[in-house]
């Protein structure tokens, strides 16, 4: 696809940063403390804490990627939102209350409220890095897909653009900052998709091409690429071009799309001719999209293979287990001033959260079926965008400012824990450097510009990887290493520093073997056949998980003598 910038989008886009930096600069007099600059103070209402939660979690991968999965793979995609709501379930039932009664500022705070351990603070700390980097690759990799149509620049100057906005967010007002940024971009994001649903299903469904007009392509340039989601029949015998449904209902929309075929673009490079890739339409029934399984990642559905129905199952514990675990999910409950506040954010997070998912799942479908679907590998990142094209330039511009501030607040509360993570967890608690106040916000900016400046260079590497696909590999790691520790902490008596040490090293470290040792790392990083792989399958927290908590135990139960929790 050629994407041309529009003086609509870079108006709207130059608009959206400036109030977020705006709030940044406004707000960075609160922030000289460490208490202000890692908690804001834990002065944040409950209301807003709540739906900066949803600011936080509603990532590149929510927004940009899930609707390009349901766009391209149908109800493949919505098994994604429904793994990451479900998570929240964990969140408020076993973490919320907990952690705010154990912690002072970061995940590592918490693991160690009942022992002074160096070797807990080290492994939590790493694991937060970890972790952050990993969550920060998805978001950066969305951030330049949208940087490329809306401002019509390379992917690599998206990725530096966001890294740089971000920077300028955390260095001026740190937590403070991020917060209300967070809260601002979940409202709109939550407000402009219900309105860009709204307009679908006054749309409803129409055909949008011939289907005797739909032929092979061969492809030289970006421009030669066609455009999939063309809509060529509705019902019985409904295939002139312009034929439409008129508006829809939620529930009508649901039911009437089991009547319409669209064209999608299968690609493959022309060996005859190099430089060249051949684009071959492929006409399917929607209702084929609305069964599950019809995805490789999700293949183990349908699949009677044992390891794709484990890969499945692999992925969707992670995900259910892996909310509860993000360090820059967990820090948000500091910002509060109590337990019962921390509980409340929660409802309103959760709150917030499904309602955006349901919205995923009507813009996905309208994506899948409003002709203007990118074929190509990074197309998937670009469904919801392009969708909001066909209302206008405007809609197209709004959404997409309003998914990079997405990004930008996302990105912000990641490199926030990272931050804590070194300055707070290493360098006081772990290397028993004691700085002053101002000192120590320091070393959590120079933290931040080094993970941003990571975070820039991972980003490109992995531009062609589906936002959403890359997330999955965030949660794996993060319920791996942190999960076991976390609640056998808050519900096991016997648990000892050791074991806790020896859980959150094992998982992170055979969660990333697993996942670099896995197919799609092979395919997509070191350019290799996917059945050399030695991973079994591609998913690791089916065994990562509960490997954490069989260590957690057996290393507590040998060191339960030694154990003197402080």
């Amino acid at each position: 696809m050629t994407y041309h910038a529009s003086s609509i989008a870079v108006a709207v886009f130059v608009f959206f940063v400036g109030i977020v930096l705006g709030i940044s600069f406004y707000l960075g007099s609160r922030a000289r403390s460490a208490k202000g600059y890692f908690a804001a103070h834990g002065q944040i209402g409950w209301f807003v804490n709540g739906v900066a939660f949803a600011g936080d979690y509603l990532s590149a991968a929510s927004f940009l990627g899930i609707c390009g999965m349901i766009a391209f793979y149908g109800y493949d995609g919505f098994l994604y939102s429904i793994g990451y709501l479900a998570g929240w379930i964990v969140a408020l039932f076993v973490i919320a209350e907990p952690i705010k009664r154990l912690g002072k500022y970061t995940f590592a705070d918490a693991l160690n409220a009942k022992f002074n351990s160096r070797g807990i603070q080290v492994a939590a700390a790493i694991s937060t890095l970890v972790v952050s980097v990993f969550y920060l690759i998805p978001q950066m990799v969305g951030a330049g897909a949208l940087c490329t149509p809306l401002l019509g620049l390379p992917h690599w100057a998206g990725v530096v653009i966001v890294g740089v906005v971000v920077l300028m967010i955390v260095v001026t007002a740190g937590m403070v900052s991020t917060t209300w940024v967070q809260f601002i971009k979940g409202s709109l994001l939550v407000i402009f998709c219900a309105i860009l649903t709204v307009a679908i299903l006054a749309r409803g469904f129409r055909v949008t091409a011939d289907r005797a007009s739909i032929k092979p392509v061969a492809a030289t340039q970006p421009s030669d690429i066609p455009f999939g989601g063309q809509v060529v029949s509705i019902g019985n015998g409904d295939n002139a071009v312009g034929a439409s449904t008129g508006p829809l209902g939620p529930v009508q929309f649901l039911q009437k799309i089991n009547d319409v075929r669209v064209v999608q673009w299968t690609a493959k490079a022309d060996a005859a001719h190099p430089g060249t890739t051949l684009y071959t339409p492929v006409e399917k029934q929607a209702r084929e999209y609305m069964l599950p399984g019809g995805s490789s990642t999700f293949k183990g559905v349908r699949s009677p293979k044992l390891t794709d129905k484990l890969d499945f199952i692999s992925l969707m514990i992670a995900l259910f287990a892996g909310t509860a675990s993000l360090p820059h999910i967990l820090i948000r409950y500091y910002t509060v001033k109590d337990a019962v506040s921390a509980r409340k954010s929660t409802v309103v997070g959760i709150a917030s959260i499904g309602f955006f998912y349901i919205l995923t799942l009507f813009l996905g479908l309208g994506a899948m079926t409003s002709g203007r679907l990118d074929p190509t590998p990074a197309g998937s990142n670009m469904a919801a965008p392009l969708l909001a094209k066909t209302f206008g330039e405007l809609p197209f511009a709004l959404i997409s400012a309003i998914a990079f501030t997405t990004v930008l607040g996302t990105v912000s509360g990641l490199i926030m824990a990272a931050s804590g993570a070194v300055a707070h967890d290493l360098m006081e608690n772990v290397f028993k450097h004691h700085p002053n106040e101002n000192a120590k916000v320091g070393a959590a900016k120079w933290t931040a510009l080094c993970v941003g400046i990571v975070a820039m260079a991972l980003g490109t590497l992995f531009k062609d990887f589906n936002v959403t696909f890359l997330v999955g590999w965030a949660f794996n790691v993060a319920a791996s290493a942190n999960l076991p520790a976390l609640v056998m902490l808050l519900f096991w008596k016997r648990t000892t520093k050791s074991g806790i040490t020896a859980a959150i090293w094992v998982g992170m470290l055979s969660s990333l073997a697993w996942l670099l040792l896995s197919g799609p790392a092979y395919v997509n990083i070191y350019k290799l056949d996917a059945t050399r792989a030695i991973a079994p399958f591609s998913q690791p927290g089916l065994v990562t998980i509960p490997l954490g908590f069989i260590v957690l135990v057996i290393v507590s139960l040998m060191t339960r003598e030694h154990a003197k929790p402080h």
